[in-house]
Protein backbone atom coordinates (compact mmCIF):
# COMPACT_ATOMS: atom_id res chain seq x y z
CA UNK A 1 0.00 0.00 0.00
CA UNK A 2 2.94 2.62 0.84
CA UNK A 3 4.47 1.73 -2.29
CA UNK A 4 1.10 2.66 -4.44
CA UNK A 5 0.78 5.62 -2.41
CA UNK A 6 5.03 6.50 -3.26
CA UNK A 7 4.06 6.16 -7.01
CA UNK A 8 0.99 8.58 -6.73
CA UNK A 9 3.23 11.14 -5.22
CA UNK A 10 5.70 11.01 -8.26
CA UNK A 11 5.22 14.48 -10.06
CA UNK A 12 2.85 14.09 -13.11
CA UNK A 13 4.14 17.15 -14.48
CA UNK A 14 7.91 18.72 -15.85
CA UNK A 15 9.97 19.60 -13.43
CA UNK A 16 11.53 22.38 -14.33
CA UNK A 17 13.52 23.53 -10.89
CA UNK A 18 15.19 20.66 -8.86
CA UNK A 19 15.48 21.49 -4.37
CA UNK A 20 18.85 21.59 -3.32
CA UNK A 21 18.92 18.19 -0.82
CA UNK A 22 20.03 20.52 2.12
CA UNK A 23 17.32 22.52 1.81
CA UNK A 24 16.96 24.86 3.42
CA UNK A 25 20.36 26.01 3.10
CA UNK A 26 20.19 28.61 5.65
CA UNK A 27 18.04 29.78 8.58
CA UNK A 28 18.00 31.63 11.81
CA UNK A 29 19.81 28.59 13.94
CA UNK A 30 22.94 29.65 10.93
CA UNK A 31 23.07 33.44 12.44
CA UNK A 32 25.56 34.94 14.57
CA UNK A 33 23.15 36.76 16.15
CA UNK A 34 19.59 36.57 17.66
CA UNK A 35 17.05 36.26 14.25
CA UNK A 36 13.57 35.68 14.37
CA UNK A 37 13.72 34.59 10.59
CA UNK A 38 15.91 34.99 7.11
CA UNK A 39 14.77 34.43 4.03
CA UNK A 40 13.85 36.51 0.46
CA UNK A 41 17.68 36.71 -0.75
CA UNK A 42 19.15 38.68 -3.63
CA UNK A 43 22.03 36.89 -5.07
CA UNK A 44 24.36 37.42 -7.11
CA UNK A 45 27.47 35.81 -8.30
CA UNK A 46 31.12 37.84 -7.44
CA UNK A 47 34.50 37.77 -9.94
CA UNK A 48 36.02 35.39 -7.55
CA UNK A 49 32.90 32.82 -8.02
CA UNK A 50 31.69 33.51 -4.53
CA UNK A 51 27.95 33.45 -4.33
CA UNK A 52 26.50 36.46 -2.03
CA UNK A 53 23.43 36.20 -1.11
CA UNK A 54 21.51 39.68 0.41
CA UNK A 55 19.16 38.25 2.95
CA UNK A 56 16.22 39.47 4.29
CA UNK A 57 16.58 39.09 8.03
CA UNK A 58 13.93 39.74 10.97
CA UNK A 59 14.65 40.11 14.37
CA UNK A 60 13.44 39.41 17.32
CA UNK A 61 11.26 42.84 17.20
CA UNK A 62 9.65 41.94 13.76
CA UNK A 63 11.46 44.66 12.15
CA UNK A 64 13.55 43.91 9.01
CA UNK A 65 17.11 44.26 7.87
CA UNK A 66 19.56 43.26 5.32
CA UNK A 67 22.76 40.47 6.33
CA UNK A 68 24.97 39.16 3.52
CA UNK A 69 26.07 35.58 3.46
CA UNK A 70 29.08 34.09 1.29
CA UNK A 71 29.41 31.00 -0.08
CA UNK A 72 31.89 29.25 -2.25
CA UNK A 73 29.94 26.85 -3.98
CA UNK A 74 26.61 28.38 -3.41
CA UNK A 75 24.86 25.83 -1.05
CA UNK A 76 27.36 25.38 2.20
CA UNK A 77 29.83 26.64 4.39
CA UNK A 78 27.98 30.01 4.27
CA UNK A 79 30.55 32.97 5.93
CA UNK A 80 27.80 35.22 7.22
CA UNK A 81 28.38 38.71 8.42
CA UNK A 82 29.06 39.22 12.05
CA UNK A 83 26.30 42.18 12.59
CA UNK A 84 23.97 43.45 9.91
CA UNK A 85 25.30 44.50 6.31
CA UNK A 86 22.67 47.09 5.86
CA UNK A 87 20.31 48.63 9.03
CA UNK A 88 17.00 50.63 8.16
CA UNK A 89 17.91 54.29 8.87
CA UNK A 90 14.71 56.38 9.57
CA UNK A 91 16.36 58.89 10.93
CA UNK A 92 18.08 60.22 7.53
CA UNK A 93 14.98 57.96 5.59
CA UNK A 94 11.71 57.90 7.27
CA UNK A 95 10.50 55.83 4.47
CA UNK A 96 12.36 52.83 6.45
CA UNK A 97 10.48 52.94 9.77
CA UNK A 98 9.40 49.52 9.53
CA UNK A 99 12.36 48.26 8.34
CA UNK A 100 13.48 47.12 4.62
CA UNK A 101 12.92 43.97 3.37
CA UNK A 102 13.12 41.87 -0.08
CA UNK A 103 16.21 43.40 -1.57
CA UNK A 104 16.89 42.43 -5.38
CA UNK A 105 20.59 43.29 -6.75
CA UNK A 106 21.57 43.97 -10.13
CA UNK A 107 24.79 44.55 -11.32
CA UNK A 108 25.23 48.21 -13.73
CA UNK A 109 28.35 48.10 -15.88
CA UNK A 110 28.04 51.60 -16.91
CA UNK A 111 28.28 52.27 -12.83
CA UNK A 112 30.35 50.12 -12.28
CA UNK A 113 28.08 49.03 -9.30
CA UNK A 114 25.65 46.55 -8.25
CA UNK A 115 22.23 48.95 -7.84
CA UNK A 116 20.12 47.10 -4.85
CA UNK A 117 16.23 47.80 -4.85
CA UNK A 118 14.34 46.94 -1.90
CA UNK A 119 10.73 47.33 0.14
CA UNK A 120 11.42 50.11 2.49
CA UNK A 121 8.43 49.77 5.15
CA UNK A 122 6.97 53.16 5.86
CA UNK A 123 4.09 54.09 8.11
CA UNK A 124 1.65 54.61 5.44
CA UNK A 125 2.76 51.38 3.54
CA UNK A 126 5.42 49.49 1.17
CA UNK A 127 7.52 52.00 -0.70
CA UNK A 128 10.58 50.93 -3.30
CA UNK A 129 13.87 52.52 -2.01
CA UNK A 130 17.52 51.88 -4.13
CA UNK A 131 21.15 52.10 -2.82
CA UNK A 132 24.14 51.71 -4.71
CA UNK A 133 27.11 49.87 -3.80
CA UNK A 134 30.83 47.85 -4.82
CA UNK A 135 31.67 45.33 -2.33
CA UNK A 136 28.23 45.23 -0.12
CA UNK A 137 29.78 46.40 2.67
CA UNK A 138 29.37 50.51 2.39
CA UNK A 139 26.35 51.66 0.21
CA UNK A 140 25.59 54.93 -1.05
CA UNK A 141 21.37 55.06 -0.71
CA UNK A 142 19.56 56.91 -3.41
CA UNK A 143 16.50 56.73 -1.03
CA UNK A 144 12.89 56.32 -2.02
CA UNK A 145 11.75 56.56 -5.86
CA UNK A 146 8.27 54.75 -5.43
CA UNK A 147 6.15 55.72 -3.13
CA UNK A 148 3.76 53.26 -1.28
CA UNK A 149 1.81 51.19 -2.11
CA UNK A 150 4.66 49.78 -4.33
CA UNK A 151 7.15 47.26 -3.84
CA UNK A 152 8.72 43.99 -6.10
CA UNK A 153 11.07 46.27 -7.79
CA UNK A 154 14.65 45.46 -9.74
CA UNK A 155 16.68 47.32 -12.26
CA UNK A 156 17.37 46.48 -15.82
CA UNK A 157 21.33 46.59 -16.16
CA UNK A 158 21.18 48.60 -18.99
CA UNK A 159 19.58 51.64 -19.94
CA UNK A 160 17.36 51.65 -22.78
CA UNK A 161 16.98 54.90 -25.39
CA UNK A 162 19.41 56.95 -22.96
CA UNK A 163 17.03 56.45 -19.85
CA UNK A 164 17.67 53.74 -16.56
CA UNK A 165 14.33 51.00 -16.19
CA UNK A 166 13.03 49.32 -13.65
CA UNK A 167 10.21 46.94 -13.04
CA UNK A 168 8.14 47.43 -10.27
CA UNK A 169 4.23 46.48 -8.71
CA UNK A 170 2.15 49.23 -7.42
CA UNK A 171 -0.91 47.83 -6.25
CA UNK A 172 -4.42 48.81 -6.74
CA UNK A 173 -7.79 48.41 -4.87
CA UNK A 174 -8.49 45.45 -6.26
CA UNK A 175 -5.66 43.83 -7.99
CA UNK A 176 -1.79 44.29 -8.50
CA UNK A 177 -0.06 44.21 -11.66
CA UNK A 178 3.60 44.41 -12.91
CA UNK A 179 4.97 47.88 -14.34
CA UNK A 180 8.03 49.37 -16.21
CA UNK A 181 8.97 53.14 -15.44
CA UNK A 182 12.09 54.92 -16.63
CA UNK A 183 14.64 57.56 -15.03
CA UNK A 184 17.44 59.80 -16.28
CA UNK A 185 19.57 59.86 -12.91
CA UNK A 186 18.01 56.81 -10.22
CA UNK A 187 16.08 59.17 -8.83
CA UNK A 188 13.28 60.68 -10.98
CA UNK A 189 11.10 57.84 -12.46
CA UNK A 190 8.15 58.81 -15.08
CA UNK A 191 6.50 57.02 -18.38
CA UNK A 192 5.50 54.31 -16.25
CA UNK A 193 3.80 51.35 -18.30
CA UNK A 194 1.80 48.25 -16.83
CA UNK A 195 3.63 45.11 -18.78
CA UNK A 196 1.78 41.98 -16.57
CA UNK A 197 -0.83 41.80 -15.59
CA UNK A 198 -2.78 39.76 -12.84
CA UNK A 199 -5.95 37.14 -14.43
CA UNK A 200 -8.82 37.41 -13.19
CA UNK A 201 -11.36 34.34 -11.13
CA UNK A 202 -9.85 30.99 -10.36
CA UNK A 203 -6.17 31.54 -12.48
CA UNK A 204 -3.03 30.43 -10.38
CA UNK A 205 -1.97 33.91 -11.08
CA UNK A 206 -5.16 35.72 -10.00
CA UNK A 207 -5.40 38.62 -7.50
CA UNK A 208 -1.67 39.72 -7.40
CA UNK A 209 1.70 39.54 -9.25
CA UNK A 210 5.44 40.56 -8.68
CA UNK A 211 8.42 40.40 -10.26
CA UNK A 212 10.40 37.88 -8.38
CA UNK A 213 14.20 38.39 -9.48
CA UNK A 214 15.59 40.49 -11.75
CA UNK A 215 14.66 39.73 -15.26
CA UNK A 216 17.71 37.30 -17.55
CA UNK A 217 18.59 38.12 -20.70
CA UNK A 218 18.94 34.76 -23.15
CA UNK A 219 18.50 35.07 -26.67
CA UNK A 220 15.12 35.24 -27.09
CA UNK A 221 13.87 37.59 -24.91
CA UNK A 222 14.08 38.59 -21.72
CA UNK A 223 13.16 35.85 -19.29
CA UNK A 224 10.77 37.34 -16.20
CA UNK A 225 10.42 34.68 -13.47
CA UNK A 226 7.20 36.12 -11.61
CA UNK A 227 5.17 35.40 -8.43
CA UNK A 228 1.32 35.19 -8.02
CA UNK A 229 -0.77 35.42 -4.86
CA UNK A 230 -3.94 33.89 -5.07
CA UNK A 231 -6.40 33.69 -2.42
CA UNK A 232 -8.15 30.72 -1.37
CA UNK A 233 -10.59 29.38 1.59
CA UNK A 234 -7.85 28.29 3.85
CA UNK A 235 -5.64 31.68 3.07
CA UNK A 236 -2.98 33.08 0.32
CA UNK A 237 -0.49 30.74 -1.97
CA UNK A 238 2.36 31.99 -3.18
CA UNK A 239 3.81 30.12 -7.11
CA UNK A 240 6.15 31.43 -9.58
CA UNK A 241 5.25 31.59 -12.84
CA UNK A 242 7.09 32.59 -15.85
CA UNK A 243 6.96 35.39 -18.94
CA UNK A 244 8.83 36.70 -21.83
CA UNK A 245 9.84 39.54 -23.34
CA UNK A 246 10.32 41.30 -26.24
CA UNK A 247 14.72 42.11 -26.52
CA UNK A 248 13.57 45.64 -28.17
CA UNK A 249 10.81 46.40 -26.41
CA UNK A 250 10.86 45.47 -23.19
CA UNK A 251 7.27 46.39 -22.48
CA UNK A 252 6.16 44.03 -24.96
CA UNK A 253 5.27 40.76 -23.88
CA UNK A 254 5.63 37.67 -25.76
CA UNK A 255 4.47 34.46 -23.78
CA UNK A 256 3.13 33.97 -20.24
CA UNK A 257 2.78 30.66 -18.78
CA UNK A 258 -0.20 28.91 -18.43
CA UNK A 259 0.31 27.12 -15.47
CA UNK A 260 2.72 27.60 -12.66
CA UNK A 261 6.42 26.28 -12.31
CA UNK A 262 7.40 26.13 -9.14
CA UNK A 263 5.28 25.55 -5.66
CA UNK A 264 5.42 25.12 -2.10
CA UNK A 265 5.25 21.48 -1.58
CA UNK A 266 7.86 20.95 0.91
CA UNK A 267 7.46 20.98 4.57
CA UNK A 268 9.79 24.22 5.08
CA UNK A 269 8.05 26.02 2.00
CA UNK A 270 4.38 24.96 3.58
CA UNK A 271 4.93 25.66 7.40
CA UNK A 272 6.82 28.93 8.67
CA UNK A 273 5.50 31.78 9.79
CA UNK A 274 3.62 32.69 6.81
CA UNK A 275 2.75 29.35 5.27
CA UNK A 276 2.56 28.20 1.49
CA UNK A 277 5.15 30.62 -0.11
CA UNK A 278 7.84 30.20 -2.34
CA UNK A 279 9.47 33.99 -2.58
CA UNK A 280 12.42 33.78 -5.24
CA UNK A 281 14.29 37.39 -5.29
CA UNK A 282 17.59 36.36 -6.14
CA UNK A 283 19.86 34.24 -8.97
CA UNK A 284 23.03 33.40 -10.48
CA UNK A 285 23.77 31.46 -13.77
CA UNK A 286 26.41 29.11 -14.13
CA UNK A 287 29.80 29.45 -16.44
CA UNK A 288 28.12 27.34 -18.98
CA UNK A 289 25.49 30.45 -19.86
CA UNK A 290 22.66 28.13 -18.68
CA UNK A 291 22.77 26.49 -15.43
CA UNK A 292 20.50 29.24 -12.63
CA UNK A 293 20.01 28.92 -9.21
CA UNK A 294 17.33 30.03 -8.21
CA UNK A 295 17.51 31.26 -4.46
CA UNK A 296 14.20 31.69 -2.55
CA UNK A 297 12.35 32.21 0.87
CA UNK A 298 10.57 29.20 2.12
CA UNK A 299 7.49 30.10 4.36
CA UNK A 300 9.25 33.34 5.12
CA UNK A 301 11.37 31.18 7.60
CA UNK A 302 14.19 30.55 5.58
CA UNK A 303 16.45 30.28 2.77
CA UNK A 304 16.50 27.58 0.37
CA UNK A 305 17.90 27.12 -3.45
CA UNK A 306 16.59 25.17 -6.69
CA UNK A 307 18.31 24.68 -9.78
CA UNK A 308 17.12 24.98 -13.59
CA UNK A 309 18.08 25.25 -17.42
CA UNK A 310 17.66 28.18 -18.99
CA UNK A 311 17.42 26.18 -22.32
CA UNK A 312 14.47 24.20 -20.42
CA UNK A 313 12.53 26.80 -19.02
CA UNK A 314 12.66 28.56 -22.15
CA UNK A 315 11.34 25.28 -24.33
CA UNK A 316 8.64 24.64 -21.86
CA UNK A 317 7.45 28.41 -21.95
CA UNK A 318 7.46 27.59 -25.86
CA UNK A 319 5.20 24.77 -25.57
CA UNK A 320 3.11 25.93 -22.40
CA UNK A 321 1.95 29.46 -23.00
CA UNK A 322 -0.14 31.84 -25.83
CA UNK A 323 1.66 34.29 -27.68
CA UNK A 324 0.09 37.38 -26.40
CA UNK A 325 -2.10 39.88 -27.78
CA UNK A 326 -1.57 43.11 -26.06
CA UNK A 327 -4.68 43.48 -25.32
CA UNK A 328 -4.29 41.00 -22.51
CA UNK A 329 -2.00 44.23 -21.15
CA UNK A 330 -3.78 46.73 -21.80
CA UNK A 331 -7.06 47.33 -20.78
CA UNK A 332 -9.84 50.01 -19.98
CA UNK A 333 -9.27 51.51 -16.30
CA UNK A 334 -12.95 50.75 -15.72
CA UNK A 335 -11.44 47.20 -15.10
CA UNK A 336 -10.12 48.91 -11.56
CA UNK A 337 -13.60 49.59 -10.34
Amino acid sequence: MSQIYAEKQKPQHEVLFSREQSNPILSALDWPYPVNSVFNPGAVLLEDGTTLLLCRVEDRSGLSHFCAARSKDGISDWIIDKKPTLLPDPSKYPEETWGIEDPRITYLPEKGEYAVAYTSYSMTGPAVSLALTKDFRKFNRVGMVMPPLNKDAALLSHKIGGKWAMIHRPTTPKYSHIWISFSPDLRHWGDHQMILRARRGPWWDSDKVGLSPPVIKTSEGWLMIYHSVRQTASGVIYRIGMALFDLGCHQTCLRRSDTWVFSPEEDYERHGDVGNVVFPCGYTIAEDGDTVRLYYGGADTCVAVATGSLRRLLGWLHDNSKVMDQSDILFKEVEYD
